[in-house]
């Protein structure tokens, strides 16, 4: 998942804030309980941020092997969109939206100087939609913060599944896929093979074999 200079409006800031990319999928546990166990990420720094509220909704992140910046949407080295932006920790907020493809985590810092002046960068989250196709979080892609109605999974072992793309060109086949979402496992059908915890209004999914 993933230079113009000239887009770019400096507000005189310096900051450190830590960025977390989540890209790979949640853990989610066979039918015993079904619950999720978010995977880890790639650790980088921020250095600067652009505009008046770092990675606010609708701002766009550049994307490296090594770190993130805010960038301008229209510059070359924008790669993907804000689509929802939330204060604390992500488990103790709101999910991203099904198909946000990875979250950035920023850590809080107290710098001298921030974006809005008052020395503070909270610590929030954003979820990310890539700029440009393939999108992990897209139902069946493979990847992605959540699992979704039309995702697939494989078995990892140890009474664990991992999301993988439904095509068979991720690094490992499914076996199975997500063919609904429902309020509980009393509601899904008889050819329900696998309960997997989706989150959200409707935290049960519905599996069967691939």
């Amino acid at each position: 998942m993933r230079a113009n200079s000239s887009g770019r409006r400096s507000v005189g800031v310096v900051c450190a804030l830590l960025l977390v990319l989540c890209a790979l999928a949640g853990c989610d546990r066979w039918s015993d309980s079904g619950s999720a166990e978010p995977g880890a990420g790639t650790r980088s720094t921020q250095p600067s941020g652009y505009g008046a509220v770092f990675l606010a909704v609708d701002e766009c992140s550049s994307f490296g092997t090594t770190s993130f910046t805010e960038v301008p949407c229209s510059s070359e080295r924008a790669a993907a969109r804000v689509i929802a932006r939330y204060d604390g920790k992500v488990a103790d907020g709101p999910l991203c939206p099904a198909t946000t493809d990875f979250v950035l985590h920023i850590s809080e810092t107290r710098p001298a100087s921030d974006e809005n002046g008052d020395g503070v960068v909270p610590q929030g989250y954003a979820c990310m939609r890539k700029l440009e196709a393939p999108h992990p979080g897209d139902p069946g892609g493979g990847g992605g913060p959540r699992t979704i109605v039309g995702d697939c999974v494989y078995n990892s072992g140890d009474g664990q599944v991992r999301e993988t793309a439904c095509d068979g060109k991720g690094k490992k086949p499914p076996d199975y896929k997500v063919t609904s979402a429902v309020v509980d496992r009393a509601e899904c059908p008889s050819s329900t093979a696998l309960y997997v915890q989706l989150g959200g209004s409707r935290p049960v999914g519905c599996a069967r074999p691939v």
